[in-house]
């Protein structure tokens, strides 16, 4: 038995998965690069299972779906995302056409990069997620349709971003008393984009503005590309930090969890966040909260039945008694180290080694196969 992976040739992402195959006595993968996918210069061995990976931070990748746009730059998400899309169709074409089974579904990756799309879906499907709003094109309508909600707290998300590029976490005040004099102070945006010279870039220091011409600016700057906008939900805190959780569910199961705390807004590592005391969350949650969350990430999962793994980002709310799914992550795996669910079926091994068990014992009717 073997796997083909089409991702970023040495990237952690493709030697992890590696490791696995090869801990679990398989043939080392055949590693098919991006590039190759998206120039159409590819084919695909007759019935050998199929990992679509991330792209990762291959240059020459991100070149050919951004075009000619500095990587840290803000922005540029529709032309990347049409061109992941496009590769995507090129494997699905490819897959059929070698009969190899994919082990996550292109069309559901698809959904799963544009959170409007995906929010939907869940919505759809009766997954609780926070409310959004539609219909915003820039700062002028974001702004009109946040009074129409009666919406002062929101986190603004490109479309098709990713590891918190662009996100705002926006905070208005209520309308001024006339006569109140001035925006200082009104207005808040928490976010990792910040201005140069050439526009708005990403960082890995959280940037404040507080100014309305700052963050139409912003907003303004990113609208173009698309824009997800939903209500910000107070999240639970530990220790003074906020938190949220990021669950790989492979085959439907919950098999790993990992705690991202904050004490701002985005929780993602790179950020600043750290990884939080998941038996502290659970103690604070009692097993039928527990279980209760780790329900509403397979309810998520369940809405992409082709994906044999999907990581769930999972918002507990203040009070450790509601539930929000923030994200569903195609590549969310990426979890080193980390050893699965005590009570669960992967307890004691990483992510990608439970996915590699899972191939082994249940491909044949497989409902992640093509």
């Amino acid at each position: 038995m073997s796997f083909v992976v089409i991702g970023y040739p040495g990237d952690r992402r493709v030697t992890l998965f590696a490791d696995a195959c090869r801990a679990a006595g398989i043939a080392e993968p055949r590693v098919i690069a991006w590039t190759e996918v998206l120039r159409g210069a590819f084919a695909l061995p007759a019935g050998v299972p199929v990992r679509i990976d991330s792209p990762g931070e291959d240059p020459e990748a991100d070149a050919l779906l951004r075009g000619d746009v500095a990587p840290t730059r803000t922005g540029g998400g529709a032309r990347w995302y049409a061109g992941f899309v496009a590769g995507l169709g090129r494997i699905a074409d490819a897959a059929r056409a070698a009969n190899a089974p994919l082990l996550n579904d292109p069309d559901e990756i698809a959904v799963m990069f544009d959170k409007r799309l995906c929010h939907a879906r869940l919505s759809a499907a009766g997954v609780p997620v926070p409310p959004a709003l539609t219909g915003i094109d820039g700062y002028a309508a974001l702004r009109a349709r946040m009074t129409e909600a009666d919406e002062r707290r929101v986190f603004v998300k490109p479309a098709h971003g990713s590891s918190a590029s662009g996100v705002i976490a926006l905070e208005v005040a209520p309308p001024a008393r006339a006569g109140t004099a001035g925006t200082e102070g009104r207005i808040k945006a928490v976010t990792s984009a910040v201005r140069r010279a050439d526009g708005f870039h990403n960082s890995l220091r959280v940037q404040t503005y507080r100014t309305e011409e700052e963050v139409a600016e912003l907003v303004d700057a990113l609208a173009p590309d698309g824009l997800h906008v939903e209500r910000w939900m107070p999240k639970a805190a530990l220790d003074g930090r906020v938190l949220d959780l990021r669950v790989v569910v492979v085959g439907g199961v919950p098999t790993h969890a990992v705690v991202r705390t904050s004490t701002v807004p985005m929780t993602n590592l790179h950020l600043g966040g750290r990884r939080g005391d998941l038996d502290a969350v659970r103690a604070a949650l009692g097993e039928d909260g527990w279980r209760e969350a780790m329900d509403v990430c397979a309810r998520a999962a369940a809405c992409f039945p082709r994906s044999l793994m999907v990581g769930v980002d999972l918002l507990v709310g203040l009070g450790w008694r509601r539930f929000a799914i923030g994200e569903v992550n195609a590549f969310g795996d990426l979890l080193p180290n980390l050893p699965g669910l005590p009570d669960g079926p992967a307890a004691g091994v990483d992510a990608y080694t439970a996915q590699v068990r899972a191939v082994m014992s249940a491909l044949s009717g497989s409902p992640c196969a093509t």
